[in-house]
Order: structure tokens, then sequence, then C-alpha cells
């Protein structure tokens, strides 16, 4: 492993108070894409789009909000006791481009930007904007699908719908079909854990169940337990190359109010905390937390609960940056 003094590391609280400063994600330093390629093995990005949201808008404004609260992360996980900076160089690197006003504008700019931290073997993790967005971050790290991912999705929402309003493919309620259609998400390595609410249609999953999606309602989680899903969600994904995505409205809106689609009965952050620490040790390539939505929740407490999650991921790939090597060995 590299010395400490090649990695960046956090502002301390202790030095500047969390209140000052300009906001980045933990308090990195914010590295240009240039830089990031020779020296960053795990990049914190922002995707400011919300443009497949097809009710209530607003997760344009996470990861602003996200990296405001997320001055309250420190340097060490309290129960496994990783120590993410110093087994990996982590950067914040910025907000990929977008276009608040075309929306397949806004899937190629997303594309290329991913595409490019595959290109540089960075990897990511993403605060959104919707939940359409996971869509071009894997065609982007598949390398437009030279190979499949798997997936560990924690959700209300299997996000497996074909169309809405007519034939429009790309909502924040599609990206899987798609990514499942296109060739980047193997549906057979896929569980989706929490899944809850009312359907358009009592045949609305039986797309998602004849590809062989593993899908975890609420109901089954709630008899199995945090420990046997995480189990099975290891058992599906097995050791090829797995993604995590984390809709926040996977949790119960009382801990995650500021959201687009809030489904009652939700999962704890407690409970989604374990299940994120039971994936120690997969093959990761990168994650995102998506769906948080400052104008429905001005406590901020949404958008903490969003950069938690995110620090639990943190932990996760940076374990896997300690066993593969760093960029700056």
């Amino acid at each position: 492993m590299a010395s400490n003094d090649k990695f960046y590391r956090p502002v301390s609280g202790n030095v500047l108070p969390r209140f000052a400063g300009i906001p980045t994600f933990m308090r990195l330093p914010n590295v240009d894409l240039a830089r990031a390629s020779r020296e960053v093995d795990i990049g914190l990005i922002g995707v400011p789009w919300d443009g497949g949201t097809t009710n209530r808008a607003g997760a344009r404004h996470g990861p602003r909000q996200m990296r405001d609260q997320s001055t309250m992360m420190r340097n060490a996980h309290h129960v496994s006791f990783t120590k993410p900076y110093e087994y990996a160089n982590c950067a914040d690197l910025g907000d990929t481009p977008v276009n608040p006003v075309d929306l397949m504008d806004s899937l190629n700019l997303i594309e290329k930007f991913f595409h490019a931290i595959y290109a540089a073997n960075i990897m990511p993790l993403t605060a959104g904007g919707d939940h359409l967005i996971t869509l071009p971050i894997m065609k982007g790290l598949t390398n437009s699908g030279s190979f499949k991912l798997g997936m560990v999705h924690f959700d209300a929402h299997t996000d497996t719908w074909d169309r809405y309003f007519g034939d429009f493919k790309y909502t924040h309620g599609t990206p899987f079909r798609r990514a499942i259609e296109e060739g980047y998400l193997d549906p057979k390595r896929t569980i989706q854990i929490g899944i809850r609410g009312g359907l358009y249609s009592v045949d609305d999953q039986k797309w998602g169940n004849a590809q062989g999606i593993r899908v975890i309602h609420i109901e089954e989680y709630n008899e199995l337990g945090p420990e046997k899903v995480i189990e099975e969600a290891r058992r599906v994904v097995g050791v090829g190359p797995t993604y995590i995505s984390f809709d926040v409205d996977a949790l119960d809106p009382v801990y995650a109010p500021g959201t687009g689609t809030p489904e009652i009965g939700g999962l704890t952050t407690f409970d989604a905390q374990i299940m994120l620490r039971g994936l120690a040790g997969l093959n990761l390539v990168g994650g995102d937390v998506v769906e948080v939505s400052p104008p429905f929740d001005n406590t901020g407490l949404t958008a903490l609960t969003g950069v938690t999650m995110m620090f639990e991921i943190l932990c996760l790939l940076a374990e896997k940056v300690r066993d593969m090597g760093s960029k700056n060995d």
C-alpha cells in the first residue's frame, strides 16, 4: 500500500469547522479528470439531473446538498474500522455535464463522462440525480456493453417498467429494463431489495421475473431479515463485476422524506447500513445513491442519510482498492 503522504485527505472538522469552507464530498479535494486519471482510485461524482422524473422533481439539487451534509462524515468506519482514505486515493471529481432541457443529450453527456472514468481506471461513487442516471453510468462503465454488470439494488420500485406517457422509454422508472435490453446489466446477477408500493397493473413485474431478476419485496425482507437477504445477494451476484445502486426511497419516508416517489413501510436506515456492510469482498466496480430531492426536505435529513450510505459504499470500494493495490503503490 502506498505511503499516506501520497493520498488525499479530507479536511478535519477539528481544523476547519464543518460549516466553513467550500463544500466537496467528504471534504476531499476537488480534482480534475486529467489529474485524477493518474492519481485517483475512487472518484466521488455528482450528477445534478432529474430529467427522467415523472412526478416530484428536485433530485437535480441532490448532489449539492449531499456535498454540504457530507461534512458530517469522518475518517474511519465505527464498526469495520475501515479507513478509506488510507486504503485508496479518493477525490471529488465534480459534476458531470448535463442538459436540463434535453434528456437524450444528458444521457449521452453522462455516458461519455463515465466512459472516461472507466478508461482512467477510477471506481466511481455517484450522487444523483434521479434513477435514470444509472443507465448511462452503466453504459460508460461497461465500455458500451463489452461486458455485463451484476447489481445489488435497494429501492421501493423495480424500475423495470417499459414506457410512460405513451411511447416514452427513458424515465426514472425504466433504467434497468433499458440496461438489460441494451446489454449492460445481467438480470440473472441482479437482486432488488425492499420493493413495495402499488402497481399500475398486476402484470407490471412479470417482465423482470421472466428475465431472472431476484426480487425481494419488503414482505419477504421482513420475514428473512437483513443477514439472510445479504446471503442471498452474495449468492445472486457471485464473483463477477457488481454495481451497487441505492435509491433513498428504499427507506421508509420517516428516514428519507425528501425523495420523488416515497413509499411507506420501507427499510430502516440501520438495516440498510447492515446490508451494505454485508457486501464487503464482492467484486465491486462502483455505486450510486440517487433520488435525494432537497426541495421536499428542508431539514437536510434525507441528504445526510444519502451521504451516510455513500460513506458505507465508499468503505467497501476502498477495501477493494486496498486488496488490489492503489495507483499510488
